[in-house]
């Protein structure tokens, strides 16, 4: 095994990644680096051999990691980098807090950041793939950001540099997200709370919340999320698509496409990553021959299978 650069914040071998992803599936990584701020991990990525792959990982809300783990070191961004600061209508948000935290504190400000508050997840995998929903995306709102390159460079980043387009951006590999900057409009901070309040409750009755996901499980071949308004046009959405190639409900093992919304993959208890990997290659499968629609995935696959 390589000896590993002298660090300030925590470093961990052979660390296993199942408890750290919503799906709660996933072998080991090598190594996992939690760093305790922006210069540790520009020290660490600097000092790293070229050779060791780096993969950057939020709360794991959007990523099947397969069951024989990862060859690589897994950056995991804590306490140093979840910090929300509000000036007039700009927030800074680290990279590690919550999408729900930034939208609710901006909010408190009368910075309306609402969409924020269903999107799962945090900063750093937000700006990573554009994140929207009712009609809005990071790239609506988005300044700039701070990211550590694979080399250890510390680089600020425009919306000219990332090419935002739907659920992805140009960010190269290893490089890691450490802040970014959003401008969103003034508006009223009881408004936005009640606004807020009511996308939840729109969501807990048409998204299995309580249960064990990974959120939206391929991107809309439409090419938008949805908005959320009476008007929208549910042509090319990929629910259904899945729902007209009869697989809500499909099940492989212990991962089903779940009841309430067909686009949602669930551990129903006991799945493998291969159970939802296969069981999400079978609808694609499935919509393809019904539609001739090749659907893409939104969660992310890493890693190795047994």
């Amino acid at each position: 095994m390589i000896d590993m650069p002298e660090v300030r914040g925590k470093l961990t071998a052979n660390r296993l990644l199942a408890d750290l992803t919503w799906l709660r599936v996933g072998g080991p990584a090598d190594w996992m680096f939690q760093p305790a701020d922006t210069q540790d991990l520009a020290d660490f990525l600097k000092a790293l051999p070229a050779s060791v792959s780096v993969f950057p990982m939020g709360v794991g809300s959007n990523l099947i990691v397969r069951d024989g783990g990862l060859r690589a070191v897994v950056v995991r961004l804590g306490r140093g980098f979840n910090d929300i600061k509000i000036d007039g209508n700009r927030v800074r948000a680290g990279a590690a807090a919550l999408d729900a935290h930034v939208a609710r504190k901006a909010g408190q400000a009368a910075v309306d950041l609402a969409f924020l508050r269903t999107i799962p997840g945090a900063v750093g995998g937000a700006v990573r793939m554009n994140a929207g929903c009712y009609g809005t995306y990071i790239s609506d709102v988005f300044l700039e950001a701070k990211a550590v390159t694979r080399s250890g460079k510390i680089e600020r980043l425009t919306a000219k540099d990332l090419n935002f387009r739907y659920r992805q951006t140009d960010l190269p590999d290893g490089w890691i997200l450490t802040e970014a900057v959003f401008e969103g409009p003034l508006g009223n901070s009881n408004e936005l709370e009640v606004r807020m309040d009511a996308q939840l409750a729109k969501r807990n009755m048409s998204q299995p919340t309580a249960d064990r996901s990974a959120g939206s499980t391929f991107r809309n071949p439409a090419g938008f999320s949805s908005t959320g308004l009476a008007d929208d046009a549910h042509d090319l959405k990929a629910w259904k698509l899945i729902d007209e190639a009869g697989m809500r409900g499909a099940q492989v093992g212990g991962a089903q496409m779940s009841e309430m919304h067909a686009n949602f993959m669930i551990n129903t208890g006991g799945a493998t990553a291969a159970d939802l990997e296969n069981l999400g290659e079978e609808v694609r499968k499935r919509v393809f021959q019904i539609s001739g629609i090749e659907l893409e995935w939104e969660i992310k696959r890493v890693g190795f299978s047994t």
